[in-house]
């Protein structure tokens, strides 16, 4: 966050501000990495990378002489992953999905037959089992992709996946963009009450110089993270269509990411209360990423006049697990679950809207947020997100476990002796503390 902050305000910095909006472009830029003594953060800055199939793919290059060397990188290419598997078993007969080592594995008479009786049982065995294992890393791969692709969905809507030229067609869009992208990667705070907001008044000023400049300003690169009705307005009817396909799809695909969790482990649905057994990293990162596409899904059906397909299907939030710490936390100090709880328990499952096997209209969604006394408007419900206030800009702390610490030499020291973790803390870690 600090880094990217600190990138964007710097390009902006080297035209002409007024003194109200120098003064708070100064308050990101005065915590960024570059601009503090120790210039480390002990967090990760990137969402980790799923780890490719090279390992793989080199022992391939030794059993099956005759593969095609390849460029750097294929390992984290499905394509050429799979195209080296299909390449391969050709050499020993073997058809791609063929995986059954008791039933698709040739026998004497059918490996003399593909004219392999040079190649010992032992060693095609050996070529039998290496490909088998590289369709099951493939698969977890690509799932893993995915699922990197859609926890930075989540987070940062569609930036990931703006080109560099449009991105960087307009230094005012490029530096707003950078800026709401970071804002919406901050980690999670340890807290009871609300987690901070990503448009804060340094996106505010920066939004501000848009505004200011509409002729100069890139409206359809803003409009992938930025869904406000101002935005859209001055998009063409056309990219805002090539958006909503966009995001019409990802639902989907994320849909089928939070089908797969439930039906591995269904959930609590009336608490949300994380209970053991339940994958609440993959449900969570799928939740957030659902929101996000869904809030964009909304504000376009707006701004194209079709939100009378709402009428019809008018598919419900997904909350976020809680993990029960916290949720006993909120109890002690007087809350209770969300509002919004109730509504998603009373709702059909996501997916079943999305695939036509239950009804969700919106006259549904009204009624049960009238049940649960929740304004299905201000909710954002049955109608695209209010407009964001602007909120005060606060420095990003050093996070372990989501809870805030000072100095990042001793969250890494934290973070090692398995601090704030819910688990036991390391005998050397203890020691040293």
């Amino acid at each position: 966050m600090r880094g990217a902050s600190y990138d964007c305000v710097h390009t902006v910095q080297g035209t002409e501000l007024d003194a109200a909006t120098e003064a708070v472009l100064a308050k990101a830029a005065e915590h960024s990495l570059r601009n503090i003594w120790h210039g480390y953060t002990s967090m990760r800055e990137e969402i980790a990378r799923p780890i490719g199939a090279q390992r793989q793919l080199a022992r391939a290059a030794v059993l099956f002489k005759d593969l095609p060397d390849l460029p750097d990188g294929a390992g984290d290419d499905p394509d050429r992953i799979e195209a080296v598997i299909r390449r391969a078993g050709e050499d020993i007969g073997r058809a791609y999905g063929q995986n059954d080592f008791g039933m698709d594995r040739l026998d004497r008479a059918e490996r003399a037959a593909a004219r392999l009786g040079e190649l010992s049982k032992r060693q095609y065995n050996k070529r039998f089992r290496l490909l088998r294992r590289m369709e099951a890393k493939l698969a977890r791969l690509i799932h893993e992709q995915r699922r990197r692709e859609v926890t930075m969905t989540g987070k940062g809507a569609l930036a990931h996946a703006l080109p560099y030229e449009l991105f960087a067609a307009d230094p005012d869009s490029a530096a707003f963009i950078a800026y709401v992208t970071a804002r919406g990667y901050l980690r999670g705070v340890f807290t009871n009450g609300k987690q901070r907001q990503v448009y804060d008044e340094v996106a505010e000023a920066l939004f501000g110089r848009l505004r200011a400049r509409p002729e100069r300003t890139c409206w359809y690169a803003v409009a992938h993270v930025h869904p406000r009705a101002e935005v859209l307005a001055a998009v063409s009817d056309e990219d805002l269509t090539r958006l909503l396909v966009r995001w019409n799809g990802f639902l989907r695909q994320v849909a089928g990411l939070l089908e797969d969790a439930w039906n591995r482990h269904p959930l609590e649905r009336g608490t949300m209360i994380v209970r053991p057994g339940d994958d609440s990293s993959t449900w969570n990162q799928a939740a957030q990423a659902w929101n996000t596409a869904r809030a964009h899904w909304f504000a376009l059906l707006d701004e194209l006049g079709e939100a009378a397909v709402l009428d019809e299907v008018c598919p419900g939030k997904v909350p976020r697990l809680m993990a029960a710490d916290v949720a006993y936390w909120h109890r002690m100090s007087g809350g209770g679950l969300h509002p919004d709880t109730y509504v998603w328990a009373d709702l059909p499952l996501p997916w079943e809207v999305l695939r036509g096997e239950a009804e969700c209209p919106r006259s549904l969604v009204e009624a049960v947020c009238a049940r649960h006394r929740v304004d299905p408007v201000a909710g954002a419900w049955t109608a695209p997100r209010p407009t964001a206030e602007a909120v005060a800009f606060r420095r990003t702390p050093e996070l372990v476990h989501g809870v805030p610490v000072a100095d990042p030499l001793m969250a890494g020291a934290l973070r090692s002796a398995g601090i704030f973790s819910g688990k036991g803390k390391r005998a050397a870690a203890q020691e040293w503390l």
